[in-house]
Protein backbone atom coordinates (compact mmCIF):
# COMPACT_ATOMS: atom_id res chain seq x y z
CA UNK A 1 0.00 0.00 0.00
CA UNK A 2 1.61 3.32 -1.02
CA UNK A 3 0.43 6.50 -1.45
CA UNK A 4 0.80 10.10 -3.20
CA UNK A 5 1.65 13.58 -2.52
CA UNK A 6 -2.01 14.83 -2.96
CA UNK A 7 -3.13 12.70 -0.19
CA UNK A 8 -2.21 12.43 3.41
CA UNK A 9 1.52 11.41 4.04
CA UNK A 10 2.46 8.27 5.74
CA UNK A 11 4.28 8.57 9.06
CA UNK A 12 5.00 4.95 10.27
CA UNK A 13 4.53 1.90 8.88
CA UNK A 14 4.76 -1.19 12.10
CA UNK A 15 4.25 -4.63 12.22
CA UNK A 16 1.63 -5.91 14.81
CA UNK A 17 3.12 -8.17 17.50
CA UNK A 18 2.14 -11.75 18.22
CA UNK A 19 0.60 -12.95 21.32
CA UNK A 20 -1.46 -14.58 23.37
CA UNK A 21 -4.26 -13.21 25.03
CA UNK A 22 -7.87 -14.28 26.83
CA UNK A 23 -7.73 -18.42 27.78
CA UNK A 24 -4.82 -18.56 24.30
CA UNK A 25 -5.93 -16.91 21.94
CA UNK A 26 -3.15 -16.26 19.08
CA UNK A 27 -3.58 -12.22 18.06
CA UNK A 28 -1.34 -9.81 16.18
CA UNK A 29 -1.44 -6.70 18.17
CA UNK A 30 -1.29 -3.74 15.89
CA UNK A 31 -1.58 -1.72 19.27
CA UNK A 32 -0.68 -0.40 21.61
CA UNK A 33 2.88 -2.09 21.56
CA UNK A 34 6.27 -0.78 22.75
CA UNK A 35 6.86 1.27 19.25
CA UNK A 36 2.82 2.66 19.67
CA UNK A 37 0.69 3.41 21.95
CA UNK A 38 -2.94 5.01 20.67
CA UNK A 39 -4.15 6.85 18.75
CA UNK A 40 -6.65 9.13 20.24
CA UNK A 41 -9.93 7.83 20.29
CA UNK A 42 -8.27 4.26 19.45
CA UNK A 43 -6.89 2.45 22.20
CA UNK A 44 -6.13 -1.19 20.83
CA UNK A 45 -6.48 -3.21 17.59
CA UNK A 46 -6.34 -6.63 17.82
CA UNK A 47 -6.32 -9.33 15.11
CA UNK A 48 -7.52 -12.61 16.45
CA UNK A 49 -6.20 -15.41 14.47
CA UNK A 50 -7.19 -17.12 11.99
CA UNK A 51 -6.43 -20.19 14.50
CA UNK A 52 -7.64 -23.37 13.92
CA UNK A 53 -10.14 -24.98 16.94
CA UNK A 54 -10.17 -28.46 17.34
CA UNK A 55 -13.85 -30.71 17.81
CA UNK A 56 -14.22 -30.09 21.45
CA UNK A 57 -11.69 -26.86 22.11
CA UNK A 58 -13.11 -23.61 23.59
CA UNK A 59 -10.20 -21.43 23.65
CA UNK A 60 -11.68 -17.49 24.10
CA UNK A 61 -11.95 -14.57 25.95
CA UNK A 62 -13.40 -16.42 29.72
CA UNK A 63 -14.86 -13.98 31.93
CA UNK A 64 -13.76 -9.80 32.47
CA UNK A 65 -14.58 -6.52 33.16
CA UNK A 66 -14.35 -3.47 31.03
CA UNK A 67 -15.16 0.54 32.00
CA UNK A 68 -15.03 3.51 30.09
CA UNK A 69 -14.87 2.70 26.58
CA UNK A 70 -16.37 0.14 23.88
CA UNK A 71 -15.21 -2.53 21.84
CA UNK A 72 -16.32 -3.54 18.50
CA UNK A 73 -15.58 -7.16 17.52
CA UNK A 74 -15.74 -8.03 13.75
CA UNK A 75 -15.81 -11.52 12.93
CA UNK A 76 -14.21 -12.72 9.56
CA UNK A 77 -14.25 -16.76 10.12
CA UNK A 78 -15.95 -18.91 12.56
CA UNK A 79 -18.12 -18.19 15.62
CA UNK A 80 -18.02 -16.56 18.93
CA UNK A 81 -21.10 -16.29 21.91
CA UNK A 82 -21.16 -13.07 24.26
CA UNK A 83 -22.73 -13.44 27.25
CA UNK A 84 -22.16 -10.38 29.93
CA UNK A 85 -23.38 -9.31 33.65
CA UNK A 86 -26.53 -8.00 32.45
CA UNK A 87 -27.98 -11.27 31.38
CA UNK A 88 -27.40 -10.46 27.18
CA UNK A 89 -26.60 -12.84 25.27
CA UNK A 90 -25.09 -12.31 21.60
CA UNK A 91 -23.89 -14.53 18.31
CA UNK A 92 -21.65 -13.50 15.53
CA UNK A 93 -21.36 -15.47 12.20
CA UNK A 94 -18.83 -14.56 9.92
CA UNK A 95 -19.19 -10.73 8.80
CA UNK A 96 -21.45 -10.02 11.87
CA UNK A 97 -20.45 -7.12 13.68
CA UNK A 98 -20.59 -6.00 17.32
CA UNK A 99 -20.19 -2.40 18.42
CA UNK A 100 -20.51 -3.09 22.81
CA UNK A 101 -20.34 0.43 24.71
CA UNK A 102 -19.30 -1.10 28.40
CA UNK A 103 -19.58 2.73 29.62
CA UNK A 104 -20.68 2.36 33.93
CA UNK A 105 -19.14 -1.21 33.50
CA UNK A 106 -19.99 -4.80 33.07
CA UNK A 107 -18.36 -8.40 33.15
CA UNK A 108 -18.36 -10.32 29.95
CA UNK A 109 -17.08 -13.15 28.50
CA UNK A 110 -16.22 -14.05 24.13
CA UNK A 111 -15.80 -17.64 23.58
CA UNK A 112 -16.19 -19.71 20.22
CA UNK A 113 -19.72 -20.20 19.42
CA UNK A 114 -21.33 -24.06 20.18
CA UNK A 115 -21.39 -25.21 16.81
CA UNK A 116 -17.75 -24.19 16.31
CA UNK A 117 -16.64 -25.94 19.65
CA UNK A 118 -18.54 -29.12 18.16
CA UNK A 119 -16.99 -29.07 15.00
CA UNK A 120 -13.92 -27.39 14.95
CA UNK A 121 -12.97 -24.77 12.46
CA UNK A 122 -11.08 -21.46 12.11
CA UNK A 123 -11.58 -18.38 13.99
CA UNK A 124 -10.73 -14.85 12.66
CA UNK A 125 -11.87 -11.52 13.26
CA UNK A 126 -11.11 -8.36 14.88
CA UNK A 127 -11.25 -6.31 17.92
CA UNK A 128 -11.12 -2.70 18.19
CA UNK A 129 -10.98 -0.44 21.42
CA UNK A 130 -12.81 2.85 21.04
CA UNK A 131 -12.49 5.62 23.83
CA UNK A 132 -15.76 7.48 25.01
CA UNK A 133 -16.00 10.97 26.23
CA UNK A 134 -15.94 11.68 29.53
CA UNK A 135 -19.75 12.71 29.34
CA UNK A 136 -20.49 9.38 28.03
CA UNK A 137 -18.24 6.94 30.44
CA UNK A 138 -20.46 6.42 32.82
CA UNK A 139 -23.90 5.43 30.96
CA UNK A 140 -25.32 2.64 30.60
CA UNK A 141 -24.05 -0.88 28.56
CA UNK A 142 -25.67 -0.94 25.63
CA UNK A 143 -25.13 -2.73 22.00
CA UNK A 144 -25.55 -2.41 18.70
CA UNK A 145 -25.10 -5.91 16.85
CA UNK A 146 -25.46 -6.12 12.89
CA UNK A 147 -25.56 -9.38 10.95
CA UNK A 148 -23.56 -9.38 7.71
CA UNK A 149 -25.88 -8.30 5.51
CA UNK A 150 -27.10 -5.13 8.15
CA UNK A 151 -23.36 -4.06 6.92
CA UNK A 152 -23.78 -1.58 3.80
CA UNK A 153 -21.29 -2.68 1.01
CA UNK A 154 -20.55 -1.15 -2.08
CA UNK A 155 -18.07 -1.35 -4.61
CA UNK A 156 -16.44 0.84 -7.85
CA UNK A 157 -18.27 0.13 -11.17
CA UNK A 158 -15.18 -1.64 -12.40
CA UNK A 159 -15.40 -3.96 -9.20
CA UNK A 160 -11.54 -2.94 -8.51
CA UNK A 161 -12.27 -1.49 -5.00
CA UNK A 162 -14.91 -2.89 -2.86
CA UNK A 163 -15.76 -1.48 0.86
CA UNK A 164 -17.98 -2.70 3.96
CA UNK A 165 -19.03 0.51 5.53
CA UNK A 166 -19.24 -0.83 9.37
CA UNK A 167 -18.70 3.44 10.34
CA UNK A 168 -19.35 5.99 8.52
CA UNK A 169 -19.60 6.28 5.09
CA UNK A 170 -17.85 5.55 1.61
CA UNK A 171 -18.67 5.19 -1.78
CA UNK A 172 -22.00 6.92 -1.39
CA UNK A 173 -23.09 4.22 1.50
CA UNK A 174 -23.74 5.11 5.16
CA UNK A 175 -23.15 2.69 7.93
CA UNK A 176 -25.89 1.72 10.13
CA UNK A 177 -24.15 1.63 13.40
CA UNK A 178 -24.23 5.17 15.63
CA UNK A 179 -21.07 5.98 17.21
CA UNK A 180 -20.57 8.61 20.09
CA UNK A 181 -18.12 10.22 18.42
CA UNK A 182 -17.50 10.47 14.77
CA UNK A 183 -15.34 7.50 13.57
CA UNK A 184 -14.73 6.05 10.61
CA UNK A 185 -14.56 1.95 9.81
CA UNK A 186 -13.91 0.70 6.20
CA UNK A 187 -13.01 -3.15 5.42
CA UNK A 188 -11.48 -2.41 1.66
CA UNK A 189 -10.78 -5.14 -0.65
CA UNK A 190 -8.41 -3.72 -3.60
CA UNK A 191 -7.64 -5.33 -6.53
CA UNK A 192 -4.30 -5.68 -8.50
CA UNK A 193 -4.39 -2.05 -9.66
CA UNK A 194 -6.94 -0.16 -7.82
CA UNK A 195 -6.49 3.07 -6.40
CA UNK A 196 -9.19 4.22 -3.85
CA UNK A 197 -9.28 8.03 -2.53
CA UNK A 198 -10.82 8.29 0.90
CA UNK A 199 -12.26 11.77 2.21
CA UNK A 200 -10.86 11.92 6.03
CA UNK A 201 -11.25 15.28 7.59
CA UNK A 202 -8.36 17.25 8.24
CA UNK A 203 -8.48 17.22 12.29
CA UNK A 204 -9.38 13.15 12.50
CA UNK A 205 -6.24 10.80 13.09
CA UNK A 206 -6.55 7.85 10.85
CA UNK A 207 -4.48 4.37 10.05
CA UNK A 208 -4.58 1.55 8.11
CA UNK A 209 -4.42 -2.23 8.76
CA UNK A 210 -3.16 -4.77 6.22
CA UNK A 211 -4.25 -7.82 7.25
CA UNK A 212 -2.24 -9.93 4.84
CA UNK A 213 0.72 -8.71 6.20
CA UNK A 214 -0.12 -7.49 9.24
CA UNK A 215 1.10 -3.99 8.86
CA UNK A 216 -0.10 -0.69 11.13
CA UNK A 217 -0.05 2.18 8.45
CA UNK A 218 -0.44 5.38 10.76
CA UNK A 219 -0.97 8.71 8.56
CA UNK A 220 -0.37 12.57 8.72
CA UNK A 221 -2.95 14.77 9.02
CA UNK A 222 -1.81 17.12 5.89
CA UNK A 223 -4.55 16.39 3.72
CA UNK A 224 -8.55 15.57 4.12
CA UNK A 225 -8.02 12.65 1.82
CA UNK A 226 -6.57 9.24 2.12
CA UNK A 227 -4.90 7.34 -0.76
CA UNK A 228 -5.11 3.44 -1.27
CA UNK A 229 -3.04 1.67 -3.97
CA UNK A 230 -2.93 -1.72 -4.00
CA UNK A 231 0.52 -2.04 -6.65
CA UNK A 232 1.10 -5.67 -5.96
CA UNK A 233 -0.32 -8.53 -8.20
CA UNK A 234 -3.01 -10.12 -5.95
CA UNK A 235 -5.72 -8.37 -3.92
CA UNK A 236 -4.93 -7.21 -0.58
CA UNK A 237 -7.78 -6.53 2.38
CA UNK A 238 -7.50 -3.48 4.30
CA UNK A 239 -9.00 -1.52 7.63
CA UNK A 240 -8.95 2.09 7.24
CA UNK A 241 -9.79 3.54 10.76
CA UNK A 242 -10.32 7.37 11.48
CA UNK A 243 -11.87 8.97 13.92
CA UNK A 244 -12.31 12.59 15.59
CA UNK A 245 -10.30 12.98 17.98
CA UNK A 246 -11.48 13.48 21.87
CA UNK A 247 -8.30 15.39 22.85
CA UNK A 248 -8.76 14.63 26.76
CA UNK A 249 -6.82 13.01 29.26
CA UNK A 250 -6.45 8.99 29.14
CA UNK A 251 -5.79 6.94 32.61
CA UNK A 252 -6.00 3.33 31.47
CA UNK A 253 -5.05 0.07 33.09
CA UNK A 254 -5.74 -3.49 31.57
CA UNK A 255 -9.74 -3.07 31.00
CA UNK A 256 -10.94 0.07 32.50
CA UNK A 257 -10.04 3.56 30.80
CA UNK A 258 -10.78 6.61 32.22
CA UNK A 259 -9.64 10.30 32.76
CA UNK A 260 -7.94 9.79 36.16
CA UNK A 261 -6.21 7.84 38.34
CA UNK A 262 -8.66 8.12 41.13
CA UNK A 263 -11.58 7.42 38.87
CA UNK A 264 -9.64 3.99 37.59
CA UNK A 265 -9.17 3.25 41.64
CA UNK A 266 -13.20 3.49 41.32
CA UNK A 267 -13.24 1.53 38.78
CA UNK A 268 -11.41 -1.98 40.41
CA UNK A 269 -13.37 -1.01 43.65
CA UNK A 270 -16.56 -1.23 42.25
CA UNK A 271 -15.07 -4.68 40.29
CA UNK A 272 -14.03 -6.34 43.16
CA UNK A 273 -16.96 -5.25 45.33
CA UNK A 274 -18.92 -7.32 42.39
CA UNK A 275 -21.22 -3.79 41.58
CA UNK A 276 -20.61 -4.82 37.88
CA UNK A 277 -22.61 -7.78 38.11
CA UNK A 278 -20.98 -11.17 37.33
CA UNK A 279 -22.12 -13.83 35.04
Amino acid sequence: MTTTNTARGILNVIPAVETLEGGGVPIRRAFPTQRFDYLDPFLLLDEMGPFELKSGQSTGFPDHPHRGFETVTYLLEGQMEHRDSFGHHGRLNPGDVQWMTAGSGLVHSEMPGAELVKNGGTLHGFQLWVNLPKRDKMTMPQYQELKAEQIPSAATPDGKVAVKVIAGEALGHHAAIGTHTPILYLHFTLQPGAVHVQEVPHSWNAFAYRIDTGDLTIFAKNADTVELINDSGKPIEILLIAGEPIGEAVARYGPFVMNSKEELYKAFEDYRAGRMGAI
